[in-house]
């Protein structure tokens, strides 16, 4: 097979590493890098031997996927001409900023019959990948993934930024439809809500309690699985998992378990992959548009409890 044909739009924090990622692919042509800013396209594209754009209207038709990692509330107005044209997409998280513009997105590539991923990225851990398989009938989850404030995404809320993460790993692991919500939010740095908790109760009986932060002093990114007999805990940041399991004996129960081993990997190369092969081989991604859909309502349903508190 020819090798694929891809450009990146939106080379900032983000976007500059799918371009150093798809460059060095085998089986893919980076075409093109696009950025709006001054400089910044060209300056990537010198590193990667590409061409440098300001404009994706050239682009339209002469590639075969895209990947768009520019500020969500462009994410329609970029992506659909590609997806109209046929050429596949991965989009940034969150698919785009409502929901109404997402059934759009996923709509559009259900009519065209052509790819559409969403980069949650945390699905492609290699500790994710090892431990997530693991849990199996969760009573209660707790997560907490908090960093030092940023740089970049603040014209969203921290929900959308970082919890929104979780929330499409809920959805995957606990397998059932969300019966409440409970939520709170502080704006602290900024406009937008920096620090977040949400309480999930699932129609299965199984209670979530989630925060976000962007504000925190530390990088922590866990999550914890607490099953009637078993217990997984899954680090992102170092990609470790430990699992302990209970186990009846004649007298008093034993716990045993420990950590597993894990292959450590960059996640966004992982779902890059994953992405390029979907194209290439015609198979749903990952994370597909619909997920990306149904993370993006979680959220919203968690931003909605959290006004209602205000």
């Amino acid at each position: 097979m020819t090798r694929t044909r891809v450009a990146v739009i939106g080379v900032g924090h983000l976007g500059q590493h799918h371009a150093r990622l798809l460059a060095v692919m085998p089986d893919v042509e980076l075409v093109a890098v696009v950025d709006t800013r001054p400089g910044r396209a060209e300056e990537i594209a010198a590193k990667h031997a590409t061409s440098a754009l300001t404009d994706v209207s050239g682009l339209v038709g002469r590639v075969d996927a895209v990947t768009i990692a520019t500020p969500t509330d462009s994410h329609v107005g970029v992506a659909l001409p590609f997806i109209e044209a046929g050429a596949a997409v991965l989009v940034e998280k969150p698919i785009a900023i409502s929901l109404a513009e997402a059934d759009r997105l996923v709509e559009a590539a259900a009519g065209r019959g052509t790819v559409l991923a969403v980069g949650h990225t945390e699905r492609f851990n290699p500790a994710v990948a090892v431990g997530l398989p693991l849990v199996s009938a969760p009573r209660f989850i707790e997560i907490h993934r908090l960093g030092t404030f940023p740089e970049r995404s603040l014209d969203i809320d921290v929900i959308f930024d970082l919890m929104i993460h979780d929330l499409d790993l809920l959805l995957t692991v606990v397998g059932s439809d969300v019966a409440s919500v409970e939520a709170v939010g502080v704006n602290v740095l900024t406009p937008r809500v920096d620090i977040a908790n949400a309480r999930l109760r699932f129609a299965c009986g199984c209670i979530a309690n989630v925060t976000a932060s962007r504000i925190s002093r530390e990088r922590v990114r866990k999550a914890r699985f607490f099953s009637r007999d078993a217990y997984v805990s899954i680090d992102y940041a170092a990609q470790e998992v430990e699992v302990y399991r209970l186990t009846p004996t004649d007298g008093r129960p034993v716990i045993g378990g420990g950590r597993l081993e894990v292959t450590n990997d960059e996640p966004l190369r992982r779902e890059l992959a994953d992405f390029v092969s979907a194209v290439r081989h015609g198979h749903a991604p990952g994370v597909t548009g619909r997920a990306g859909r149904e993370a993006l309502a979680l959220a919203t349903r968690v931003a909605e409890a959290m006004a209602a508190q205000t």
